[in-house]
């Protein structure tokens, strides 16, 4: 919780942050739908069912995706950027942490119900935390998670949503920096080569920013640091690649742990996290340590009081908040319908494109004007991104058809 006022809550992006590492991890001795390890034989049938997946299965997938995520951008940019009240006084809406408590809070029924309805007939629903060793790694996950988004928030004080979703964009930056820092591990060229792009292409689209607003903005905050912002960025970009190598971490140590599991345990360990301090925001906004994390937005009473005050005041914005935390939810599931019915190749194609859409319909739908500069610098992310992403996508082919011929 940064030392900062807060801008308008901006979820951290679930659809990547768990599933990225995912696409890496599909269940190779149990079925994709969470349930506990199954015989070869059935494993086998899982494959063929999954080739034999037609047009019908490949549209639901693809349009729930596409469907859910782009709505969760489009309200997550409407609740960061859209003003309340009179416009000679606008308020911005400034709880993240209540945000991401409902986020999390209905991530967390949703997953519950995809592990229950996922598993298969007759067999025991796997239990989304198995044993005590695997409790460590979950929680930090949650914390880290919960870490992660007040300071991705609070960079969109100093920075515009663009640059947010550019730099937010390519998951491989933090992880790298991660494992070559504290793992010692090496990558090929070519990922280093998309790291430069990506970093590059931030970087000329942030030097050719200016501060004009976009058609649709009535509000700017006129203290804005983009070099603060792109600081705090960074740090939730460093708390993303902690989540996402710790997720990696559980994934390959503790099998078999499905995604629908880590989805609940992940999501029920965020919610008593983020809603314990919902309920000592109170007393902490009162002592020192809460001046310094910028609780003063709550007024005194605590980020809870301070939020429902909020909506009471603008009923308008609980339907903004329950749709995004719904698309966020939804959204999960039909990532993991993907893996289970297709397969990680699909999904890493789905998942650039739209990303790319994403930006697309902000641009559209916000009324940002961007100079020639700052579309280079978006060719340079989403060419460094779809690179990368096509190397990906050839070596799971490769992999594959080399394991089928070994089993032939």
């Amino acid at each position: 919780m940064a030392r900062t006022k807060q801008a308008t809550p901006l979820r951290r992006e679930v659809s990547d942050e768990y599933f990225s590492r995912r696409e890496g991890a599909t269940p190779r001795k149990r079925s994709a739908n969470g349930a506990a390890v199954v015989p070869e034989a059935k494993a086998k049938e899982a494959r063929v069912e999954k080739r034999e997946a037609g047009a019908l299965e490949l549209a639901i997938a693809v349009g729930g995706i596409y469907a859910s995520f782009l709505t969760w951008a489009y309200l997550q940019e409407k609740l960061t950027t859209t003003p309340y009240g009179p416009a000679d006084k606008p308020e911005v809406f400034q709880f993240p942490v209540f945000l991401n408590t409902i986020q999390s809070a209905f991530a967390a029924t949703t997953g519950l119900i995809y592990l229950i309805a996922s598993t298969a007939k007759g067999a025991s629903i796997p239990p989304p935390i198995p044993n005590l060793r695997i409790l460590g790694p979950l929680a930090l996950v949650a914390i880290t998670s919960s870490l992660a988004s007040p300071f991705g928030y609070a960079s969109l004080s100093h920075i515009d949503y663009i640059t947010f979703l550019l730099a937010k964009s390519c998951k491989l930056l933090p992880v790298m920096f991660l494992h070559i820092t504290v793992f010692r591990r090496r990558y090929p060229l070519y990922k280093y080569l998309v790291v430069a792009a990506v970093t590059a292409g931030v970087a000329v689209f942030t030097l050719h920013s200016g501060k004009k607003k976009n058609r649709h903005a009535s509000y700017v905050d006129e203290d804005r640091n983009v070099v603060w912002g792109l600081l705090l960025l960074g740090i939730n970009l460093l708390f993303d690649g902690l989540t996402n190598s710790t997720q990696d971490h559980i994934f390959s140590t503790f099998q078999p742990y499905t995604g629908p599991q880590m989805m609940v345990a992940n999501n029920v360990m965020s919610t008593l996290v983020t809603g314990g301090y919902l309920l000592l925001s109170p007393w902490l906004v009162r002592t020192g340590l809460g001046e310094y994390l910028g609780m003063d937005v709550a007024g005194g009473g605590g980020e809870l009081r301070a939020a429902l005050g909020f909506m009471a005041r603008y009923p308008a914005v609980w339907r903004d908040v329950l749709g995004f935390a719904a698309c966020g939810a939804i959204g999960q599931v039909f990532i993991f319908y993907t893996l289970a019915t297709f397969s990680s190749v699909l999904l890493v194609t789905v998942t650039v494109t739209r990303k790319m859409f994403t930006m697309i319909l902000s641009v559209i739908a916000f009324g940002h004007r961007l100079t020639n500069m700052q579309w280079l610098g978006v060719g340079l992310v989403f060419g460094g991104i779809g690179a990368e992403a096509s190397i990906a996508r050839r070596e799971k082919m490769a992999k594959e058809a080399a394991k089928r011929a070994k089993k032939a």
